[in-house]
């Protein structure tokens, strides 16, 4: 009887103190930590300029309605300040602050607040949409307490974390979770290795930090599951990953990401019984760029990349973020599945936004239009890609006109593919610009307008035209 009593309080006693040690990790407050990590969590509101036409009657014309057209023409065109929110955090005492590219993209105003008070105007130092990270510079000479980044890599599942943002405008919002998952793919972005959290993410919470519990940043909260606010569900940049495009958006205001040129796609189980291949992993090359780096190394398509300068390749989805996380011009093994048997490929690595297949995907990008309803033209903005193909000088901005309607007053004196480059002799550089010139002029008596362009053929020429 004894020898029983003796057991039952021995497994209670070794069940108490598996209780205590589970009891501490679970943190007792989160508030000296928030309290310590506020001031270094900004807001983020941005405006963009939006133009839109003004219906003139008290109705509306069917779709597709041929009255719709005709009558367009008498509408009034109006902008509109289109507003947005988001977060963001400081990483350098002299106001460099974090936050996702879809926060700030076309912005005409950046205006930060800090600690819920303080308000500076922001520049971008440089944003990369396949990440989704950007970079601003607080315009001030005052000093901030920054926060520093944890290594994401230790970040395991379970582990406690705490998100400080501003959803829906309401600044300095503090909600906690664990790390529900890592390495999540959810096809927002080129390059995606999110971690999952269970903390609370809404809208406006884009840009802001994911802490760990020693205040380090170890995610940059990017996208949410669910339309109607967070469900549990939401995902973050892992720290290791942004910053190496952090860094770079620094130093060259632009990211210059590794380049291996080939094309790869999963090696299914049936394709690695084919091949004699253990089991189904590394990435299957499915061709390979023209004088690309692999191309120079002599791989080819069919062969299977097992390792990359000694990281193993599981699933093909790895290969395209560690290259791109390598550094260019390094020299580095690749371990290739080739007629049955394991070959090493020493390739030189290239840098992916100077490559061809960059520019072809960025070429194959439609650029934005808009209608200019006063000069009846729709235009869009000059790209890189125009000034190179018609050998235009470097600084050359302006909007390159793509479709003129037969009313327009431009309609005898300018050709489509001209571009406009002045305006009232003020330089244009996006479309707000060429919209304000042309309001200023018709608010006028004169309601002449002079253009400089370059037409079709690259001629500089100057042309007046009396608008209605």
């Amino acid at each position: 009887m004894n020898k029983l009593k003796t057991i039952l309080i021995t497994i209670i006693l070794i069940f108490n103190l598996q209780l205590n040690s589970f009891s501490q990790n679970i943190p007792g407050s989160f508030a000296d930590l928030a309290e310590k990590l506020m001031p270094s969590v900004v807001n983020i509101s941005t405006t963009t300029i939006i133009t839109t036409q003004s219906n003139p009657f008290p109705f509306q014309f069917p779709p597709g309605s041929p009255f719709e057209d005709m009558f367009k023409e008498f509408g009034t065109p109006q902008e509109r300040q289109s507003s947005a929110l988001g977060s963001g955090f400081i990483i350098d005492e002299k106001g460099i602050v974090v936050t996702n590219n879809h926060v700030i993209s076309d912005a005409e105003d950046i205006i930060v607040r800090v600690n819920g008070d303080k308000e500076f105007k922001a520049k971008v130092i440089g944003a990369d949409p396949l990440s989704d990270i950007a970079v601003l510079q607080l315009e001030t000479e005052e000093k901030f307490i920054p926060v520093k980044f944890g290594d994401s890599n230790k970040a395991r599942i379970g582990d406690w974390v705490i998100a400080i943002g501003n959803p829906f405008g309401l600044g300095g919002t503090v909600t906690s979770g664990i790390i529900s998952a890592r390495n999540r793919s959810i096809g927002l972005s080129r390059y995606e290795d999110y971690i999952q959290t269970d903390a609370s993410i809404n809208s406006g919470n884009s840009g802001g930090p994911l802490f760990d519990m020693n205040g380090d940043v170890v995610g940059i909260n990017t996208a949410i599951l669910g339309r109607n606010g967070s469900i549990g569900i939401g995902f973050s940049i892992p720290s290791n990953s942004a910053k190496i495009v952090i860094d770079q958006l620094i130093e060259f205001g632009e990211t210059k990401r590794g380049w291996l040129g080939v094309r790869i796609q999963d090696v299914t189980k049936e394709i690695a019984d084919v091949e004699k291949l253990d089991e189904p992993r590394g990435a299957l090359v499915a061709s390979v760029a023209e004088d690309s780096p692999s191309d120079k190394a002599g791989v080819k398509a069919g062969d299977i990349i097992l390792e990359f300068n000694g990281e193993k390749i599981q699933e093909m989805k790895e290969l395209p973020l560690i290259v791109a996380r390598t550094e260019v011009g390094k020299k580095v093994k690749v371990k290739i599945w080739r007629d049955k048997k394991e070959i090493i490929k020493s390739i030189t690595l290239g840098r992916l936004e100077t490559s061809e297949d960059f520019k072809v995907t960025e070429k194959n990008k439609k650029p934005k239009e808009l209608e200019i309803e006063n000069l009846k033209i729709t235009v869009r903005e000059l790209t890189s890609e125009d000034i190179k193909n018609r050998n235009l000088p470097n600084q050359t901005t302006g909007l390159v006109i793509t479709k003129i309607k037969k009313t327009s007053p431009l309609i005898s004196s300018i050709e489509v593919n001209s571009i406009i480059l002045e305006a009232q002799k003020k330089k244009i550089k996006n479309f707000n610009d060429l919209n304000q010139a042309v309001e200023k002029v018709l608010k006028s008596n004169q309601k002449t307008i002079l253009l400089v362009i370059y037409n079709s053929q690259n001629q500089r020429r100057y042309i007046g035209i009396k608008l209605d």
